[in-house]
């Protein structure tokens, strides 16, 4: 009998100031990394999006942040699709000259990529997205006109037969902030991060249907000093291109078995920051195998230890890929040291 498909998570959350994953798809080398050393990856936008850039991994599923947590949780099973066709929602106050960068944006990934898009709509009023920082130094955001939002969002499944939905909505210019600057350095947290992830977690919540955001801004003038992880949302006047490569192939979001849906109970390990362990999905799943990358730090002070969760400490993403082989081969990572310590008698 062959065995079940080895199944990892990858969760590095969104607007904390991720060292790895913090930035502009550069996270993505871990995925294409770890998707290498297992049958199945489940991760979410935050990992895979890099603005133009993204990856083809056949065997990831790219989960929206709720959708992950309720599929933790085990409320959602997670529906494998060939393709989806994407609803593509467009706020109002974007300016009409950026509006048809991003319509230009969405013809090129039909043409080029062969994704499936309906016609897009435009809020009926400005979303009016505003951006905050909590005090840890983590991202978080409001957005004025929510049920804007859901009703561009329904006409679009309703009328068009969308099963997923792209959303762009105009985000505050703020060229002079600190906040810009020292994220452009690669030295920051991305401020834009937690308003964007507010938008999808609506829409999944509403519809339970994919859904992913990207964010309309004014080109930002030119730095010789970019980060090489923040340079990929240097390169054009949309992020737009890897939501919908990500959206085209999201799995659908489902309540009851059907074949082929995949369930939190199938997950082997989970690879998560060692310092930001506390979002629902990683204590839904802390049974599993969970492993804790110290290198990967955050704004955040919430280790596994602090939770009563028994990880796996790895100091880089490369420790972890090697406590991946080893649980896919069964062999126990203890093991592979030096120091094996006896067996004890329990009392």
């Amino acid at each position: 009998m062959n065995p079940p498909p080895f199944t990892v998570v990858l969760i590095v959350p969104t607007g904390i100031g991720a060292s790895i994953g913090g930035y502009a798809g550069d996270a993505l080398p871990v995925a294409r990394a770890i998707a290498q050393v297992c049958d199945r990856l489940i991760t979410h936008p935050n990992v895979l999006n890099g603005a133009q850039l993204y990856w083809n991994l056949p065997n990831a599923l790219y989960v929206e942040g709720y959708g992950l947590d309720k599929f933790a949780a085990g409320v959602w099973g997670l529906q494998p699709v060939c393709q989806n066709r994407i609803g593509l929602v467009l706020d109002c106050a974007i300016e009409p000259e950026l509006r048809l960068r991003h319509l230009q944006a969405a013809d090129a990934a039909r043409a080029t990529l062969g994704l499936d898009l309906t016609d897009y709509i435009l809020t009926d009023t400005p979303l009016n997205v505003e951006l905050r920082t909590a005090a840890s130094g983590a991202s978080w955001g409001t957005l004025g006109n929510p049920d804007s939002l859901l009703r561009a969002a329904e006409t679009l499944i309703e009328k068009a037969n969308a099963s997923a939905i792209a959303v762009v909505a105009r985000f505050p210019d703020d060229l002079d902030s600190t906040a810009l600057q020292n994220y452009r350095q690669g030295a920051g947290v991305d401020h834009l991060a937690g308003a964007e992830a507010i938008i999808s977690h609506l829409i999944v919540r509403q519809f339970q249907i994919p859904c992913a955001h990207a964010p309309a801004l004014a080109p930002l003038p030119l730095d010789p000093n970019i980060s090489p992880r923040s340079a990929a949302e240097e390169l054009g006047y949309t992020f737009l291109p890897c939501v919908l490569a990500g959206l085209s192939r999201a799995p659908q979001f489902v309540s009851r078995p059907s074949p082929a849906t995949i369930w939190a109970n199938e997950v082997d390990a989970v690879v998560i920051p060692a310092n930001a362990c506390g979002g629902s999905a990683i204590l839904s799943l802390s049974q599993t195998q969970v492993i804790a990358v110290a290198e990967n730090r955050t704004a955040l002070q919430v280790p596994p230890t602090s939770l009563g969760i028994d990880a796996i400490a790895a100091n880089s993403y490369l420790e972890a890929l090697g406590v991946l082989v080893a649980r896919r081969a069964g062999i126990s990572p203890q093991s592979l040291r030096p120091n094996l310590s006896s067996l004890h008698c329990l009392t």
